[in-house]
């Protein structure tokens, strides 16, 4: 019986590892050695596509590489999950999600082209999104107050507009009605932009939307700020209330942006990552942008943002089982 001590091919197999171990380690200190590209599912201009280019210009200076943003909308932000679903599990291709992408959509969603319980390896979340809820400058309640005693008075006459069926945005307005025992008729729309340029023509009540979309149109008078669904008030809508200071329970909702890998993805280079994008968030002149864009800097641990996605998805997906709701 040879000890092990001298053992060919115990030694063997110590050189193999350590040569393995060392080679992992360095390809991951090296890491990114050429333009990484962050997936977008939605259209260029909205929430989570500003957001990503705010972060994606920080870590282009930190890492000295391209972080390249690319939009594929389409199907909820289905189609570009699977790409990223479908990617090398080799740190290049990353995916921009949200609420809906990773919470909502697959319960809303009968089948998808990925399994969104392993389809992926959570990195960290970005940033938050509070929603606004606003109100056209015709409709005479002034408040959450006056309008919860409006809506209780007139059950399904008041409108709220939405970006589509079972968005975040619609289910946070149902979420609405469920704490306030409000009845209110939902007006989907396909997009923000058209329900947001109908809300202003009062051709619709209400809207819930994020603040990077409505600020602007509240501080112009435009529209009216009733409250802001987050638990603090919004540094770029300082004198809107939250929703809690406005009398509702449990009305905070909205949405987030996170950053996932495609699954098998080493937890070495996850890590990595990870710490890049709290650097960044935390960073000082990335944090004043983020907040003067309506959103929330918030960074996390992998297991964090786990954490957060099925909290949500169980959330979200009471209501979506509740009401029925369907993807359009």
């Amino acid at each position: 019986m040879r000890k092990i001590g001298t053992d060919p091919i115990f030694i063997f197999r110590i050189l193999f590892g350590i040569v393995t171990l060392g080679a992992s380690l360095c390809v991951h200190a090296q890491y990114p050695n050429k333009p990484v590209t962050f997936i977008v599912p939605f259209s260029p201009g909205g929430g989570t596509d500003i957001s990503a280019r705010t972060v994606a210009a920080k870590l282009t200076a930190t890492w000295r590489q391209s972080v390249i943003v690319e939009n594929r909308a389409g199907a909820g932000g289905i189609l570009g999950a699977d790409a990223v679903a479908r990617a090398r599990p080799d740190g290049y291709t990353l995916l921009i999600a949200n609420v809906g992408t990773q919470s909502i959509n697959p319960t809303l969603y009968p089948k998808l082209p990925y399994n969104p319980d392993t389809a992926f390896a959570p990195i960290s979340l970005i940033c938050e999104l509070p929603f606004v809820l606003m109100a056209s400058p015709s409709f005479a309640p002034n408040s959450v107050k006056e309008l919860v005693a409006f809506a209780r008075a007139n059950p399904d006459k008041v409108t709220y507009a939405s970006s589509g069926l079972g968005g975040s945005p619609h289910l946070t307005a149902e979420l609405f009605q469920l704490v306030t025992g409000t009845r209110l008729m939902h007006v989907p729309y396909k997009g923000g932009g058209p329900a947001m340029t109908d809300l202003m023509a009062g051709h619709v009540n209400l809207l819930f939307a994020s603040v990077l979309e409505g600020s602007g149109h509240i501080k112009a008078g435009k529209l009216k700020g009733l409250a802001v669904t987050h638990a603090k008030r919004s540094p770029a809508l300082p004198d809107v209330p939250t929703i809690a200071e406005a009398g509702v329970k449990d009305g905070e909702s909205g949405s987030w942006i996170a950053l996932l890998a495609p699954a098998g993805t080493s937890s070495d280079l996850v890590e990595k990552i990870s710490k890049d994008i709290k650097d960044v968030v935390s960073a000082a002149d990335v944090r004043d942008k983020l907040i003067a864009q309506g959103a929330v800097p918030q960074s996390s641990t992998p297991a964090e943002l786990q954490k957060l996605i099925d909290a949500d998805r169980a959330r979200y997906g009471k209501i979506i089982r509740d009401k029925g709701l369907k993807a359009e």
